[in-house]
């Protein structure tokens, strides 16, 4: 490659007297000397522009590659918040309809709950009304007693006399001695 390298440095430093040289006006240059230049472009460039294309082109594999796993990746991670997603709402609406269903339970049971205290007030109700009632008759009939007692007393005395007391006091003995000898 050092030969070809001095060859074409000594073809350009040749003389345009002795008839070759290497022109570098590209309006006056002809075909042969463009051939020429392009040729040893392709020769010596081919490395390094094979080169360049090379590394360009793993460059870009290996970012569409990236792009593709992390494409995959995202993907994958949608796909799990939609997985997760559905779970969360299943979960939800579980809660929900639990909640619905706890509160009709807790409804029910608040309203069963009033309802036995409201009968047992009304019992209760019932129960202090009907002993007062008879606490009242009973406090009426001892009042009506002690007073047909305090007028009868009235009235024996105002009619008793003495005799008529000692009738009394002997009936009532006579009675008293009957009852003794039949129950002997």
């Amino acid at each position: 490659m050092k030969n070809v390298t001095d060859s074409f440095i000594s073809l350009i430093y040749l003389s345009s007297a002795e008839g070759f040289g290497l022109n570098t006006n590209i309006l006056e240059t002809n075909i042969i000397n463009l051939s020429v230049v392009l040729g040893v472009l392709i020769y010596f460039g081919k490395g390094v522009l094979s080169n360049l294309l090379d590394n360009r082109k793993q460059k870009i594999l290996s970012t569409i590659q990236n792009s593709e796993e992390l494409c995959k990746g995202a993907a994958n991670q949608l796909e799990q918040a939609r997985v997760r997603l559905r779970e969360i709402e299943m979960r939800a609406r579980e809660i929900r309809v639990n909640g619905y269903s706890q509160i009709q339970q807790e409804k029910d049971y608040l309203i069963n709950v009033a309802s036995v205290n409201l009968k047992q007030l009304e019992n209760s109700k019932n129960e202090t009304i009907h002993f007062e009632q008879e606490r009242v008759i009973e406090q009426v009939q001892q009042q009506i007693s002690r007073q047909a007692v305090q007028r009868a007393l009235r009235t024996l005395n105002s009619r008793l006399n003495n005799e008529l007391h000692l009738r009394t006091i002997e009936h009532n003995i006579d009675l008293l001695l009957a009852m003794k000898n039949i129950t002997d």
